[in-house]
């Protein structure tokens, strides 16, 4: 709102100055890029973050497949695991289990994977996400939740586009506050010397 302050300095006055009118000019354009240039530069980045997550998420449910896990009994401690999904897996809190499971082409997979929960007994069956090849993997990224994050970015944008326009106002603003102040000087050290000795019989 204190872009818009300067507005009143169109008023056609006597005492105008020219870093008043530039003032006006200044309060204006930062008026219009606050309603309109901001949104709109927040609007264009959300919408492309938007799309490029959501083609993210379609590789992603193409790529990833659901699959049912077979417990066949604890981690052995020097178990080759070529497989390392500790942190690929979606049981966080859960027991680590040595593991069978079936790639998409059907080879049996066999890996130490965390499973849901504090015990798990041979034999259970959970389910997990893998790759082409069978490797297990998070799970795809969720549509609502890059929408999510697509509009807070926009957001984000638009709001550092609205402090940057404000700070450049400010900046111009100081600069013709400075100038204003460097010609009052002038013109105080112009007429400084006869100050208050007009009449003084000197």
């Amino acid at each position: 709102m204190r872009s818009i302050v300067g507005l009143w300095r169109w008023r056609k006055n006597p005492l105008r100055r020219g870093t008043d009118l530039l003032e006006a000019w200044v309060a204006l354009v930062a008026a219009l890029l606050l309603a309109l240039a901001t949104p709109a530069t927040g609007w264009i980045c959300g919408s492309r973050i938007n799309s490029s997550l959501q083609h993210t998420v379609r590789l992603q449910r193409e790529e990833r497949h659901r699959t049912t896990v077979v417990v066949t009994g604890p981690p052995k401690e020097h178990h080759h695991n070529a497989f390392d999904a500790e942190s690929a897996t979606d049981h966080e809190g859960g027991s680590r289990v040595l593991a069978t499971w079936s790639a998409v082409d059907g080879t049996r997979r066999t890996g130490t994977l965390t499973a849901p929960g504090r015990r798990v007994t041979p034999g259970a069956t959970f389910t997990i996400w893998t790759d082409p090849r069978g490797k297990p993997v998070k799970g795809p990224m969720n549509g609502d939740w890059a929408r999510l994050n697509a509009m807070m970015a926009g957001a984000a944008t638009t709001l550092v586009a609205a402090v940057l326009v404000e700070l450049l106002r400010r900046l111009v603003l100081w600069r013709l506050v400075r100038r204003r102040y460097s010609r009052l000087d002038r013109a105080w050290a112009k007429a400084g010397p006869d100050w208050g000795r007009t009449g003084a019989g000197s």
